[in-house]
């Protein structure tokens, strides 16, 4: 008779989350997710609506990522597929989300490089919010490869 000795999927709790791969990566992308914010929020907001896109992204995903690192720390998920499922579709969604705002926010950073015709602090800001943005981008993908191979073990 056949036995099924495959590994059976785990979502950590506690203080394990911070030792397994995927749930490490929720301090950096919190971390980087808010100096993204943070140096956004220094510059011009010029144009309005592409600024305010990029700030309303980065705290939409700053805030439900703390609430996951929150739900995985407390155990809430009682180690069910479906929150193993939520994780994927949450990360891939907040990459989609981030990789738009991080292509726009790049787009208007070379823009104002443009008009202005010189480098200036307001410059350099962008310049480095384009880079941390790109940065947690990278962050979410990551994450959500990781994540889906946790799921798949479900």
């Amino acid at each position: 008779m056949a036995t099924n000795t495959g590994q059976m999927g785990f979502l950590p709790s506690g203080g394990a989350i911070f030792c397994t791969i995927p749930d490490i990566l929720y301090l950096p992308e919190l971390i980087f997710g808010g100096l993204t914010l943070s140096l956004v929020a220094s510059t011009y907001l010029l144009p309005y609506n592409p600024q305010a896109y990029v700030i309303s992204v980065t705290i939409f995903c700053f805030i439900v990522s703390f609430f996951w690192l929150m739900v995985f720390a407390c155990g809430s998920h009682r180690n069910k597929s479906s929150w193993a499922s939520a994780d994927v579709a949450y990360h891939g969604f907040a990459t989609l989300l981030y990789l738009s705002a991080s292509v726009l926010l790049a787009l208007i950073t070379i823009g104002f490089a443009q008009v202005q015709n010189q480098i200036t602090l307001i410059y350099q800001l962008d310049v480095a919010a384009v880079v941390f943005s790109f940065l947690t981008t990278l962050l979410y993908f990551i994450h959500t490869i990781f994540s889906a191979i946790r799921w798949k073990s479900f």
